[in-house]
């Protein structure tokens, strides 16, 4: 079936049986070329999903490689994880996303932080923490904010700081809307994370010890900091004469106060879910 640009499979195609070998599979013989294996298999699948051919020898054995990998296996996508076989996939792929674009763009989501972190491996080890836990929320665009934000802290210090900004807001609608809680569309985030704190008991008036209450009320200040220094300093408002120019450390420093409470809140609910399950 050839290439149709951005559109629905028009033909009827079933590949539920398809295995084709057009696809050759490239000689890895060491440890620094696990990298190419994950490239391989992200590009083999979208073109599978957008009618062209891969090796389905070549996907069992590279998923079997990465599954292997117990290091590894939390950043593995979930349709990877699920589906053994290329009809497998094609099955899920073709009820998932109805155009070629949007498959292409929820396989490269889907791989996105896997391949960061192979290609990244000199970040530090909290970057790192915080990343496999977004990585966990499996929510469209979170992993992705933390990426570009993290890679913009040095170049683009105003987008970062408007991306760690962005980022905490994803994740406390997420949040939200996996506890069924109603929000106003444009709530901010002040008020977007004392909806969510309270519903996960982290709001300081929920505690009675003084320790507790004081780090949970730093971390209602650090987020209505971080929404503040995002308006004075970043780049979604325009400024006036004398313009506030940010720094790579301001955007060090808001991405990763970001990072950390977006962390937090994704591992207390999470934690919440495991008991309740």
């Amino acid at each position: 079936m050839p290439r149709s640009s951005d559109s629905v499979p028009t033909d009827g195609t079933d590949r539920s049986h398809d295995t084709s070998q057009s696809v050759a599979e490239p000689f890895l013989d060491a440890d620094g070329e696990f990298l190419v294996q994950v490239v391989t298999l992200q590009d083999g699948l979208i073109a599978w999903a957008t009618g062209e051919s891969f090796n389905e020898t070549t996907y069992r054995r590279y998923r079997g490689h990465l599954l292997a990998r117990h290091d590894l296996r939390h950043l593995v996508p979930p349709f990877v994880r699920k589906c053994r076989t290329l009809a497998q996939f094609w099955g899920w792929i073709k009820e998932e996303k109805p155009t070629y674009a949007e498959r292409r763009s929820l396989i490269w989501e889907g791989f996105g932080p896997l391949i960061d972190h192979l290609e990244h491996g000199n970040r530090t080890p909290s970057e790192e923490a915080i990343s496999v836990t977004l990585a966990s929320l499996d929510a469209d665009g979170v992993s992705r904010m933390w990426r570009t934000a993290l890679d913009r802290r040095v170049h683009d210090p105003e987008g970062a700081i408007t991306l760690a900004k962005s980022l905490l807001e994803a994740v406390c609608k997420h949040v939200l809307d996996g506890l069924d809680i109603q929000y106003e569309p444009r709530a901010d985030l002040p008020k977007l994370w004392s909806l969510a704190s309270k519903q996960l008991k982290l709001a300081p008036s929920q505690h009675q010890e003084e320790v507790f209450r004081a780090i949970l009320g730093n971390c209602q200040a650090v987020v209505g900091n971080l929404a503040a220094v995002r308006n004075k300093l970043g780049d979604a408002h325009g400024h006036g004469r004398r313009p506030v120019k940010p720094q790579a450390r301001h955007a060090e420093l808001a991405v990763n106060l970001s990072g950390s409470m977006a962390a937090f809140l994704v591992a207390t609910w999470e934690n919440r879910e495991q008991q309740q399950h």
